[in-house]
């Protein structure tokens, strides 16, 4: 890889560390501690967080028609998300096993727990776990498509891009015949990155 390219990366990964490292700061800041996967407020935090959270006859008196009209559509999506879940685990629990791709773990993604929060009532909360669980789904299915990828197509765009997933960094450079060719099984086996990682 590019050394340019590479100690970019790695310029990336600390600051992705230090942004961790400011996030956790927050802990003190408001009040909370998270302990596995629960997290605890201070006493006295949660009986004012109550004393916040709107109520539902005018949270739903203040809402826009349309806010209230779209509602349905959102919900809808509900199906074919679950089944885009279920079908993506699917395919990695078998897929992956036979190719040697580290699988990704689901529970790293899809974090639920904004429904911890006392000032949100009963309909914010289910909409907060809605929105977790539709973009923590969205971005595990970025990282098992990206991780396939690394596997069966591990060339970079000519073109540019909006985003870059996780494993683009390893691909090889388009238009890079021989590199290709001579590099196809090193890439494909290339996932001690996130071995190293999970072992940490």
């Amino acid at each position: 890889m590019d050394t340019r390219i590479a100690a970019i990366l790695e310029t990336i990964k600390k600051l992705e560390k230090e942004l961790l490292h400011e996030i956790e700061k927050k802990e003190d800041e408001f009040y909370y501690s998270v302990i596995g996967r629960k997290v605890r407020f201070e006493a006295e935090v949660k009986r004012h967080h109550r004393d916040l959270m709107q109520r539902l006859s005018p949270y739903l008196s203040e809402a826009s028609l349309f806010n209230l009209l779209t509602a349905p559509f959102i919900w809808f999506m509900l199906i074919p998300a679950l089944f885009l879940d279920l079908s993506v685990t699917a395919f990695q629990v078998t897929c992956f096993r036979i190719y040697g791709i580290p699988r990704v773990k689901r529970c790293r993604y899809i974090v639920i727990d904004r429904h911890s929060l006392a000032y949100l009532n009963i309909i914010e909360k289910i909409n907060c776990m809605y929105c977790s669980y539709f973009n923590g789904l969205i971005a595990y299915v970025q990282e098992v498509a990206a991780r396939t990828e690394q596997y069966w197509c591990p060339i970079k765009h000519a073109r540019r891009l909006a985003a870059m997933h996780s494993r683009y960094a390893k691909f090889m450079e388009y238009g890079d015949a021989e590199g290709y060719r001579k590099h196809l099984e090193e890439v494909r086996r290339a996932f001690g990155d996130i071995e190293k990682e999970e072992a940490e």
